[in-house]
């Protein structure tokens, strides 16, 4: 008498959706990783520069010249600022510092931060470089992962075995929004209640694995709610209800 053969099993690697998800966020933290060092390093510093020499051009020159201007001494001061290398408008008066700075390519008004503003910058680089970490551990660690499933039974990706008769719920409430499965089962009658997931976004092809083990499943089954239909308004008096 021959049998059947069994069917092959239908494994399941880690799809391409779960390591794109994670290299979209390990690209994100890396990008904000340099973004912050960037700042502490050399955008803030040179800022500040700016903003110290924006307050030494304005006490220096622009203030200096008022002062000579009201005490009448604008010529003297004019004398001594060419040689420093000041440089002055068609008017004689001497360049503001918005233009200064314009030809420096320098900001108007650069923002001054303080020292543990800058700090600040490095410690939220190394947040993001350790949650780069932990991404590259997390993919490290799934990257040999794989749910399998059979006619009887299914591999769990950390090694258990489930029974499709040991198993007496299943919570789909998730599965059509976000693809996730849970699984109630006992390995004995009186034994403990175990849990297992079945994830049909991170696991490639396991909504197979789903669709097999319903197919062999005869406990509770529990569904998204489906909103009843509003009832009817009563029909006004005098009038029959259709």
């Amino acid at each position: 008498m021959s049998s059947e053969p069994a069917s092959p099993p239908i494994v399941c690697p880690v799809s391409k959706w779960y390591y794109r998800r994670y290299g979209q966020m390990a690209a994100m933290f890396l990008l904000f990783a340099v973004w912050f060092y960037k700042d502490g390093a050399w955008s803030w510093p040179k800022e500040n520069a700016m903003a110290v020499e924006r307050t030494r051009y304005e006490s220096e020159v622009t203030k200096a010249f008022a002062k000579a201007k009201a005490a009448g001494t604008v010529d003297a001061w004019r004398g001594e600022a060419k040689a420093k290398g000041i440089a002055f408008n068609e008017q004689g008066e001497p360049q503001s510092w918005a233009a200064y700075a314009a030809k420096k390519g320098w900001p108007e008004k650069p923002k001054k931060r303080t020292e543990t503003e800058i700090g600040q910058q490095f410690y939220w680089s190394g947040a993001m470089g350790l949650g780069l970490l932990i991404i590259g551990g997390i993919l490290l660690l799934n990257r040999s992962k794989k749910l399998v499933g059979y006619s009887d039974h299914l591999i769990l990706p950390d090694g258990r075995r489930v029974n499709h008769a040991d198993a007496f719920r299943i919570d789909a409430r998730k599965w059509d929004n976000k693809g996730l499965a849970y699984v109630s089962y006992r390995e004995a009658p009186d034994g403990p209640v175990q849990k297992a997931v079945i994830d049909c976004l991170k696991f490639q092809d396991g909504d197979k694995v789903y669709d097999q083990l319903i197919a062999n499943f005869h406990g509770e089954l529990i569904e998204k709610q489906v909103e009843p239909d509003e009832p009817e308004e009563p029909a006004e008096s005098g009038e029959k209800a259709p």
